[in-house]
Parts: C-alpha cells; structure tokens; sequence
C-alpha cells in the first residue's frame, strides 16, 4: 500500500500553466509539457509559442508559459502587410515586430489597445511633408494624413466634383508628393448668328444682255445657338454646341439677268479726231478731287445698270450704281475714296466713272445706249 501510494504521489505533479500573462494551477498525471497542456485543454496553433518546448518533462511545481499567436495586419503609409505576434497590446508588437512609429506618427488604435486572439488591422502614417498648388498659390504642408483627400481636408481645401485633383483624391501620401488641384467651371452662354442668304437668277428677254436686275431683295436668316464653354483655372479650354434653333429663314434674292441683244453700236468715225470731238468732255480728271462732268449722263446710265441704286451689292461681282468690277474700279484710284463702288458716293462714283471714260469712253458700260 505506502509503494503504491508513493507511485502514484510520485506521477502526480502540480505545475502552473500561464496564458498570455494569466496562471493557473493544474494537477497533472503525466511527464511531459504536451501531457499538462492536454490535461488543460489547450491545443497550440501554427503561430502559438510554449515554454518549455512540448516534448519537455516536467517536474512538480514548473511553470508553463503559452503565449497565443495574432495576426496583425499592418498598413504603413498606404502598404499593407501581415504579421504575425504573440505580443497582447499594439505598442508591444510594433516593437517585437521591429515598426518604426515614432511619437509624431498616427496610429488608428490606440497603443495601449489590446490585441485579442481575433487579431486586429491597423493603419499607421509617418509625417511626410507634401506641396499643394491651388487658386494659383503653392502650399507646403507636413501632415499625417492617409490621402491626398485627408490631406486636402487638414488644410481647408474645398473642392468639388468638376474640379482635377492629381493625382487622385485616394492616392497614398508619400514624403514629396506635388499634389495639384485645377478649378474646373462649366457654364452655358446663348448667342444669335446670321445666316447667309443664297441668290438665284432668272432670265429676262426685256433686260439687255450683261444688264442684271434685283427683283427681291435678299434677307440674311438667324440662328440662336447655345454652347457650353469649359474653363480650367479661368481659362478657357472647350466650347462645345449644345443647341441650334433657326429663329428666322433667309430669304433668296432674286436677280434677273438680261437676255435680250444689245442694239449694234454706231460705226466709228474715220478720224480720232472727230471721235473725240463728237464725245462729252470728261472732265478734270486728274488728282483725287470730285469731278461730277456729264453726271446726268451717268444718272441714265445708272438707272439702265442698277434702277440708279449707287449702293448696290447683289454678290454677282459687280458695284455701286455704273455696276464696277473690283479690278477696274481700284485701276483707276477709286481706293482715293473707298474700296468698292458700292461704298462710295454718287458724287464719287461719278469721279471715278469720268477717269475711266477719259481713257476708254463708255466702252466698259453695257448700258452705255442709255447715255
């Protein structure tokens, strides 16, 4: 009986066993650390740490030391990693996992908070300095801010959804980081345009050939368009059409153009002379003074050309009351007084029509049987 009772006195031993900091007290039948944890009930995982090892004997009163493996994700300025400790609180791991966060960093838990056996996700940014160029003004700024949102929001940056933030509003912040931010505005405006009148021409027996006739006055139509216009920082970048309403159709002119033959012209007199004897003086015609010689001559003839409208511009390459072309109204100096006949005077037309009879008589005119 006392060899029995020494046995099994000898096999029962009376060991601590402490987890994560807390002991308990624990009667073991067994000789090794992996028999006292069975007896607790207590299965180690991949990352758990015991000492002594599992295999180790045991001897009355040791003590077991389980520590239980967490797995801390940690995000250092926008990288992310996992780690795995058996420190219980943040401060501790940071340290046992050699993280640098000194006390001007920003942890998103507390360092006194607890590490349960969940595990626990923790964000954790160093201060970093980073510039900011908005409202034509360029910021330096040190912050502990995530983004590049936070970091807008630390300095009272307000923005909204059309406005360009570079890079992102989500991008990590890094030490340096240029962070531009364009004011982007976008607005409607509304203008009225011309739009141009075609011109159509009809024949006409009554009209002599070369001799063209307004029968309805042409009328530019109109448009209203609408456009949106896009400025960045002020300054204009696109004007994009957004509507176009024609509020008024352009109305055809109408021309009639002469198809009936002109009348033969008189047989040239032998002699130059009596030719030049036979025809109206032109007048003065040198210098840039007004000539107004045989202006009632040039009123018929204008009256034939253009029912005496000295303004005229149908657009068929002809000007003013005596109808010019471009070329010989400048070839004669008619710039002395504007760059078209039809920009002229009467009085100035006529000037410029005595130059040319001077040189050429009524030759150039197809009214000139109007004389």
């Amino acid at each position: 009986m006392a060899a029995g009772s020494f046995g099994v006195a000898h096999l029962d031993k009376a060991v601590a066993v402490t987890e994560d900091g807390k002991s308990t007290s624990l009667h073991v039948f067994g000789s090794t650390v992996g028999d006292a944890l069975a007896k607790k009930g207590i299965k180690l995982g991949q990352h758990d740490e015991v000492t002594p090892s599992v295999g180790s004997e045991i001897n009355d009163g040791d003590t077991i030391t389980v520590r239980y493996g967490r797995k801390l994700t940690v995000t250092v300025d926008g990288v992310k990693k996992e780690h795995w400790t058996t420190a219980t609180t943040v401060d501790a791991a940071l340290r046992d996992l050699n993280i640098r966060a000194g006390s001007n960093a920003k942890l998103s838990a507390s360092r006194s908070q607890s590490i349960g056996r969940q595990g626990l996700s923790l964000a954790l940014t160093t201060p970093k300095t980073i510039t900011v160029s908005v409202d034509k003004k360029k910021l330096s700024h040190d912050t502990t801010a995530a983004t590049v949102a936070d970091a807008l929001r630390e300095l009272g940056v307000k923005h909204d959804a059309d406005d360009k933030i570079t890079p992102a509003p989500t991008t990590p912040l890094k030490a340096g980081l240029a962070v531009a931010v364009q004011r982007v505005g976008s607005g409607l405006s509304t203008s009225t345009q011309s739009i141009p009148f075609s011109t159509v021409t009809k024949k006409d027996a009554n009209l002599l050939e070369g001799t063209r006739k307004v029968i309805t006055e042409g009328k530019k139509g109109s448009r209203t368009v609408t456009v949106r216009r896009t400025t960045i920082d002020g300054k204009l970048i696109t004007v994009r059409p957004v509507t176009s309403k024609v509020t008024a159709q352009p109305v055809a002119q109408v021309v009639a153009v002469g198809t009936k033959p002109k009348p033969a012209a008189p047989k040239p007199s032998t002699s130059s002379s009596s030719s030049s004897s036979s025809r109206p003086s032109a007048g003065n015609t040198s210098g840039a003074g007004i000539n107004l010689a045989n202006a009632a001559m040039w009123d018929r003839i204008a009256q034939c050309e253009s029912t005496g409208r000295w303004n005229i511009n149908t657009g068929n390459g002809y000007y003013g009351g005596l109808q010019f072309d471009i070329q010989t109204w400048l070839s004669e100096n008619g710039d002395d007084f504007a760059p078209r006949a039809d920009l002229a005077t009467r009085a100035e037309q006529i000037t410029v029509a005595n130059r040319v009879y001077a040189k050429r008589g009524l030759q150039p005119w197809g009214c000139r049987h109007a004389a």
